[in-house]
C-alpha cells in the first residue's frame, strides 16, 4: 500500500513545494506516494471561514480554535495513521522516528498558525507533537514539508540506490564520513590516498574512524546516547 500523507493547513497551495521535485516528485507520479492538502479553513461556520480566536488569559496573537481542528481532522473517519502537530515544544524529531513513520501507512500532520493550537484537541485528538528544531518558524508547513522530505526519501524504491539511505548521518547514531570524487587533486588537496587504494576493508575503517572524529567534535551528545 503507498505511503499515504494528509496536511490539515492553512496554506494548502504550499503543497507539494519542493517534494513535487526530484526523487519525491517522480515517486509521487509512479504512485509510491501521495499527499493531500486539506483547507482547515473549509471546516469553518461563519462567512469569514473563522479559524482562530484571542487567547484565553489574554496576550498578544491568535490561537487556532479546537472546535474547527476537530472537524477538520475527525473528517478522516477511522484513520489510524499517527496524527502529528508540527510544534517547537514537540519531540525533537529523529531518524529514529523517521524510519518509525516511513514503515507505517502514512501520517495526518496537523499545520500549526498564529501563537499555537487549544490544547484541548491535542489532547482529545492525541496530537504527537514534534519538533524538527530548537526555533521559531512562521508556520507549521515548511516543518511538515521537512518532516515528509525525511520519511519519503527512505520508502522503498524511491532512492535508486538502497543503501543510500543507510549509510548516512545519524542512521548509525553517528556523523557521517567525509565523500570525495574527481579530479583527484583540487586547489592542492588531494583525496585520501586511503579511497584510492582499493582495499575495501581499510576504507570501511577509515571512514568509521571519521565518523567518530566528526561526531566527537561536532555532537559528543550523540555518542553520549550510545
Amino acid at each position: 500500500m503507498p505511503f499515504r500523507a494528509t496536511v490539515l493547513t492553512l496554506y494548502p497551495e504550499m503543497f507539494p513545494g519542493h517534494l513535487g521535485f526530484s526523487l519525491s516528485g517522480k515517486a509521487m507520479e509512479r504512485g509510491q506516494w501521495s499527499l493531500e492538502a486539506m483547507q482547515i479553513r473549509d471546516f469553518a461556520e461563519d462567512k469569514h471561514r473563522t479559524v482562530d480566536d484571542t487567547p484565553a488569559g489574554g496576550g498578544a496573537g491568535m490561537v487556532l480554535r479546537a472546535d474547527i481542528l476537530s472537524k477538520a481532522i475527525d473528517s478522516l473517519a477511522d484513520d489510524s495513521r499517527p496524527r502529528l502537530l508540527m510544534s517547537p515544544r514537540g519531540k525533537p524529531l529523529t531518524q529514529k522516528r523517521v524510519r518509525e513513520l516511513g514503515d507505517g501507512e502514512g501520517v495526518v500532520i496537523v499545520c500549526g498558525r498564529f501563537e499555537g493550537v487549544d490544547q484541548r484537541v491535542i489532547d482529545a485528538r492525541q496530537l504527537e507533537e514534534v519538533s524538527i528544531g530548537d526555533y521559531i518558524l512562521s508556520g507549521g508547513e515548511p516543518a511538515a514539508l521537512t518532516l515528509l522530505d525525511s520519511v519519503v526519501r527512505i520508502l522503498p524504491g524511491v532512492m535508486g540506490n538502497a543503501l543510500s539511505g543507510t549509510h548516512e548521518s545519524f542512521e548509525h547514531g553517528l556523523l557521517e564520513h567525509p565523500h570525495y570524487t574527481r579530479p583527484q587533486v583540487f586547489e592542492d588537496r588531494e583525496i585520501p590516498a586511503i579511497l584510492t587504494s582499493g582495499n575495501h576493508a581499510a576504507i570501511e575503517k577509515w571512514r568509521l574512524e571519521q565518523s567518530l572524529r566528526l561526531t566527537r567534535e561536532r555532537r559528543p551528545d550523540l555518542l553520549n546516547e550510545n
